[in-house]
């Protein structure tokens, strides 16, 4: 399943990532999302029932679904079980790492120097989330990457419609989209339209 997971995010090259104070608004922005043509998204666990949501969209054979701020191994575990296939963290938490191994998820820490890439990468993992997004944005990566070109790193924060082609250009993995798609005061609105308009936009962008 890793091989497939990791398949998938190369070829998508985004993920939807949402984070929502409201279970009903982040059902219906990630529909919107799907509408736009995303197809990898990521729930953090910070949203009401986001255990939940994960389990209705992991049943959408469409769709590669994954679990966000997962900071435990009971995270970890709830998560695989609603059926994340993957699960990415905020942090490099080493225990969370082998678990994911146990639990055949593909697993993305959360990086901030090219330190903790290394360490990442050391420990197993796969994928490394790029947080947050560094001074220098895709020439900070450009550099990290030529001295460790076997990396595969995601930067799900700093992506924005205008630098998301400029970060796959430095070599990233794919990226992250979370305020760039789910805007705040969209999601207030529940302007599902205009988060529609996004994502096609969005990955228009990185697909060019």
């Amino acid at each position: 399943m890793v091989d497939q997971v990791l398949d998938d995010l190369r070829g998508a090259r985004a993920i939807a990532i949402l984070r929502s104070h409201d279970q009903a608004i982040g059902r219906s922005a990630l529909a919107a999302a799907v509408r736009g043509g995303f197809r990898v998204l990521e729930v953090t666990l910070t949203t009401p029932g986001a255990l939940e949501l994960i389990a209705e969209l992991a049943r959408d054979d469409r769709l590669v679904v994954g679990a966000g701020t997962v900071l435990t191994m009971d995270h970890a575990r709830a998560a695989a079980r609603a059926g994340a296939r993957f699960l990415v963290s905020p942090v490099l938490d080493l225990d969370v790492v082998a678990e994911a191994g146990r639990l055949g998820c593909v697993v993305m820490p959360g990086c901030a120097t090219p330190t903790e890439l290394w360490a990442a990468h050391r420990a197993g993992s796969p994928v490394q989330k790029l947080f947050p997004a560094p001074a220098g944005g895709p020439a900070w990566l450009r550099a990290v990457l030529a001295p460790m070109p076997f990396l595969r790193v995601i930067p799900t924060n700093g992506v924005e419609l205008d630098n998301a082609a400029a970060w796959l250009a430095a070599g990233a993995f794919a990226v992250g989209c979370v305020r760039s798609l789910f805007p705040p005061e969209e999601l207030a609105a529940q302007a599902w339209d205009a988060i529609e308009a996004r994502a096609q936009a969005l990955l228009a962008a990185v697909q060019a």
